[in-house]
């Protein structure tokens, strides 16, 4: 009876207990208990770097899907024609020039890629990655014509008797990366995402752009410095020439001789459209004037004459530059320099040796291109010396 009698009193106690815990109150809390496993990784966040590596390429026409204003001026110009492939035979198609054929002995089918082919020269890369140089007596460089020096539409020997491989995708291609072999072809040093200069290779992988356009930006280095990656050949301190011409792709060393190293590229040049293309479509080719700074110096030139055919650029750009042609009797290459500055005091352009541009414009470049030795209108140094001395201070007041 008494054990009963305890029974539930126990019961009672404990239901008075667990009615306690539903109170209002509430309890201390208890010691903090040891640390769990960690947990399943979680799923990878948007990235934060649109330029990050992992970001994919998607190539021009993608971009094309949304920018095609601008697209359709990028793919008329120089930049997109570095590397053309050539695809079931068929020569690639440029807007303003044209290849005839490959170099003798080979056909269409010989040939995986033309390198260039816009406007100055074309070589020919072969079906296992090589540069084509034939033997020793080959000609294998097209260059094409040009109606203002009145040469080219012909065949040039390039390496005669050597083995070349392409190792020119730095500055030929899209997405370079040193390694390994682009097509499985020996030849092709490294690889690319895309042949020729295309969106990517300035504004970096679109992948992550075309998943969230308002979130990640295609943002891009406008200097000068960024263009020299590919318009430079060697340090900056020294113009590289030879034949008695400059080197071709040597514009960011010519500028940084001068004041204008100031200035971006893309403050006179449109980046999506090339100087060819938009003399080719009688559009200025470029995006400001000289006259836009040099002000004062345009409203005098000593001689008169010149205001009414010569443009600034004649004189201060001349052709000092050869990509394929030049003729150095005349002092005219196939390029302007962006060597601006005039020594009226120097006659000649370059070093004792013919490797080195002079870090101003001479007077044979300046003046002798169009005063050509033979021509009736040749001048003696001294003349030229004195015409060039001052030639764009105006008279004291009162005097012609």
């Amino acid at each position: 009876m008494a054990i009963k009698k305890q029974f539930i009193v126990g019961g009672l106690l404990l239901i008075a207990f667990l009615l306690a815990g539903c109170g209002d109150g509430d309890g201390e809390l208890g010691p903090v208990g040891p640390a769990g496993p960690p947990g399943p990784q979680g799923p990878a966040g948007p990235p934060g770097d649109p330029a990050s590596a992992a970001a994919d390429y998607v190539g021009s026409e993608t971009c094309a899907g949304c920018h095609e204003d601008i697209y359709i001026h990028f793919v008329q110009s120089g930049h997109a024609f570095k590397l053309n492939p050539v695809v079931d035979g068929q020569p690639p198609e440029y807007p303003f020039s044209q290849v005839p054929n490959p170099p003798d002995g080979y056909t269409w089918g010989d040939v995986s890629y033309v390198i260039g082919g816009y406007n100055w020269k074309a070589l020919f890369i072969d079906s296992e990655g090589y540069i084509i140089t034939g033997d020793e007596n080959a000609a294998t460089q097209y260059n094409l014509e040009n109606t203002m020096l009145g040469m080219g539409g012909d065949w040039v020997p390039y390496y005669a008797g050597e083995e070349k491989p392409y190792a020119c995708g730095n500055c030929h291609t899209t997405s370079y990366r040193p390694v390994g072999n682009q097509d499985g072809l020996s030849g092709l040093i490294g690889t690319w995402a895309e042949p020729g200069i295309k969106c990517e290779e300035c504004h970096g992988p679109g992948g992550y752009h075309i998943m969230n356009p308002y979130r990640v930006h295609m943002k891009i280095v406008r200097d000068a410095e960024s263009c020299s990656q590919c318009h430079s050949r060697g340090a900056e301190e020294e113009v590289d020439a030879s034949g008695g011409f400059i080197s071709h792709h040597e514009q960011y060393e010519e500028l940084y001789q001068s004041k204008h190293l100031i200035l971006d590229c893309v403050d006179c040049h449109d980046p999506h459209s090339g100087v060819v293309q938009l003399r080719k479509t009688d559009q200025p080719t470029v995006r400001t004037t000289c006259d836009s700074c040099h002000f004062k110096e345009a409203r005098y030139s000593a001689v008169n004459i010149h205001t009414s055919f010569a443009k600034c650029i004649d004189c201060h750009m001349p052709r000092v530059t050869r990509s394929a042609l030049g003729d150095a009797n005349s002092f005219t290459g196939d390029l302007r320099t962006h060597v601006m500055a005039i020594d009226p005091f120097q006659i000649g352009q370059f070093s004792a040796d013919g490797s080195i541009s002079l870090p101003q414009i001479s007077l044979d470049f300046a003046c002798r291109h169009c005063h050509v030795n033979g021509t009736g209108t040749e001048k003696p140094d001294e003349v030229l010396i004195q015409a060039a001395d001052g030639y764009h201070n105006p008279p004291p007041s009162g005097e012609e």
